[in-house]
């Protein structure tokens, strides 16, 4: 097995940047986009691929098809209406997202165009119920630059978001429609050959000119990056989808490369091995297997699957070959299968294993007639999806045998690998929207969109700075946060000292998210109303953090709440005095040996029992005080 170096393959990069828009109202209705779990309206669809203008099926409008699975929706009434469900045609275009959209146009210095046509983009996994996703072409062209880096514009889109994926059982698929039809701009650039530690530079980068605008949305799922892999030769990009952190960038390329690369030297060998494959060799081995001891077979079989063999003649040791470590042909079809929502196949040479015997192996071989030149695949799976999922498999290798590298969408895994989601779509997956008009953009529209160009990113930490006077790090971590017009309403309206407001956002907040919280369940209006009964003298600094732990845990959904449920609450002078006394009182040892030291474990008992419901700077002046009293009465 060799050791990949991505710089001896040479790889291009591009990517695609896909931003919310922080409008009030979806892009062709007037719906506000309000996540919620509570939905009144449940109906389910069936899609399936169709004929474009010229008479030619979409590749990957065409695969999905061949999933059969029925759609169920999910919506309420507070986020969509008739035109999310597909029974009243579009409204006009939103204002705000189009002017958002010639302002992010006119920001990276991209050419739009004065008239602009809505087109259809198939889409039939479900995400959306008309079948397609709207989306207009705005501009072509422009750059930006990220040090000494100058990135190309290829094009930038404006477009609805997709529906909410909820899950799946068996062969439905659940999406709730809340997020479906939110406006969004989708961000090409050109291909581009850098080190993989600048990827993430240029991601960011131009993360933050979007955010510049501040009229982009903010938070999970408000962003997504996409990324065009390629290495030099092959010559075929691979789009992969869901790069949901900025972190994954580099590894999911440098995977990618590697995969890619190794795809290659995979099809070396199949065309080396010569190896032939006869629809008569699939054989239906259901009842050989029925007392085979695998967890996966026995499972299969209770739900009345088939299992079967197929031989392929002269590639005994090609599914288990590993060019590059975690690259494998096995793997590639265990890959594919999983796409039909089917986990079980082995390949011969990862067997005996799995709870596949050699005893096993040997009756296959035996009944099936296989050679030990020849390898073969045991798939279990509803008879139904047998055909299928066989002739899928056959492509596939035969694919890479011919040309190397399957022309793919791939999805991102948490790990930073990649994993086969569709084909790529072709160029039959885009036509006209028939019942949205052309849009003119007016002079008057581009001359206001360039005066509205917004600052760079530079100068807005900078004026974060100078105008809340708190430190470059702080500066940088509001302004990339969601938060940072929360933060400016919080330090306007409520005489609160910035970097305090500053570091819970962006500190005390992320913490609580590391701790496995969920910051979803605290609303922008809950933390307002902490920091006025911070100013009010209701709670106290460290009651803050204790109140948003509650809240992030589920256990309270408001402050006052929270407060209830964490015994929170103000206690007056007298009674603090009395308490810290007490502590005073039972700890006179401690005082007698240490001193003035003593305040350290008296204030970690003081504030144990007070915590939240006075200030520590209180109480440490109210200890140190009781316990310099106390050394004067035991002199």
């Amino acid at each position: 097995m060799e050791k990949f170096s991505i710089k001896d393959v040479g790889v291009k990069v591009g990517l695609e940047i896909h931003q919310q828009l922080a409008t009030n109202k979806k892009l062709f209705c007037n719906c506000t986009p309000i996540e919620s779990d509570k939905y009144s309206i449940k109906f389910q669809r069936k899609l399936r691929a169709s004929k474009s203008e010229l008479g030619e099926f979409d590749p990957a409008a065409l695969f999905e098809s061949t999933k059969s699975k029925t759609i169920m929706y999910y919506a309420n009434s507070q986020s969509s209406c008739l035109v999310e469900q597909d029974e009243e045609p579009p409204h006009e275009l939103d204002e705000d997202a189009r002017r958002i959209a010639l302002i992010i146009s006119s920001a990276l210095k991209s050419n739009i165009f004065s008239e602009i046509y809505p087109m259809r983009k198939t889409v039939i996994d479900g995400s959306n119920t008309t079948g397609f996703q709207r989306t207009m072409l705005i501009s072509q062209g422009g750059y930006y630059k990220v040090g000494k880096i100058k990135v190309g514009i290829q094009s930038i889109c404006l477009e609805e978001d997709a529906a909410k994926i909820l899950g799946e059982e068996g062969s439905v698929r659940k999406f709730g429609l809340e997020r479906l039809g939110i406006p969004l701009v989708e961000i090409a650039t050109e291909p581009f050959e850098v080190e993989l530690t600048e990827i993430k530079k240029i991601a960011l980068s131009l993360g933050r000119i979007l955010r510049s605008t501040k009229e982009v949305k903010r938070g999970l799922g408000s962003i997504r990056q996409d990324v065009n892999v390629s290495i030099k030769r092959g010559g075929v990009v691979i789009e992969v989808k869901g790069v949901q952190q900025l972190d994954q960038l580099e590894k999911v390329v440098e995977y990618e490369a590697k995969r890619q690369h190794g795809l290659l030297k995979i099809s070396s060998e199949l065309q080396r091995k010569n190896w032939k494959f006869d629809h008569g060799d699939k054989k239906d081995i259901t009842k050989l297997f029925s007392k085979c001891k695998s967890k996966i077979i026995q499972n299969a079989l209770k739900k009345d699957h088939k299992i079967t063999a197929i031989t392929f003649k002269n590639m005994a040791g090609i599914f288990g070959f590993s060019p590059y470590e975690g690259i494998r042909l096995g793997k590639e079809v265990a890959e594919l299968v999983r796409f039909f929502g089917i986990g079980g196949v082995f390949h011969s040479d990862e067997l005996p294993n799995y709870g596949i015997e050699e005893s096993d192996l040997e009756e296959l071989k035996k009944a099936v007639k296989i050679e030990e030149s020849d390898g073969f695949l045991i798939l279990a799976s509803p008879q139904e999806k047998i055909h299928t999922v066989v002739n899928q498999i056959i492509l596939r290798i035969e694919y890479i045998r011919d040309y190397g590298i399957p022309i793919d969408t791939r999805s991102a895994t948490q790990v930073g690998e990649t994993k086969f989601l569709r084909p790529r779509p072709g160029a039959a997956r885009m036509y006209p929207e028939t019942d949205v008009p052309p849009i003119i953009i007016s002079k008057k529209e581009l001359s206001e969109a360039k005066k509205n160009i917004p600052k760079s990113w530079d100068d807005s930490i900078k004026e974060l700075k100078t105008k809340y006077k708190i430190n470059s790090q702080l500066a940088e971590q509001v302004f990339d946060s969601r938060y940072i017009r929360l933060f400016e309403k919080i330090v306007g309206d409520i005489n609160t000292n910035p970097t305090f407001v500053a570091s819970v956002l962006c500190s005390s907040i992320t913490n609580l998210e590391r701790s496995g919280l969920d910051s979803s369940l605290l609303k922008n209006e809950e933390i307002l109303k902490s920091f006025q009964l911070l100013e009010d003298g209701k709670i106290a600094k460290e009651s803050v953090e204790i109140v948003f732990e509650n809240i992030m845990a589920g256990k309270s959904v408001t402050i006052e709440e929270a407060m209830r449920n964490a015994s929170i609450q103000s206690i007056n002078e007298n009674d603090l005095e009395r308490i810290i006394n007490d502590i005073v009182e039972k700890n006179e040892g401690i005082i007698k040996n240490q001193k003035e030291r003593a305040i350290g474990p008296l204030m970690g008992i003081v504030m144990k029992e007070l915590r939240g419901k006075v200030s520590g700077e209180t109480i440490n002046s109210l200890l140190s005080k009781n316990i310099k009293r106390k050394i004067q009465d035991l002199e």
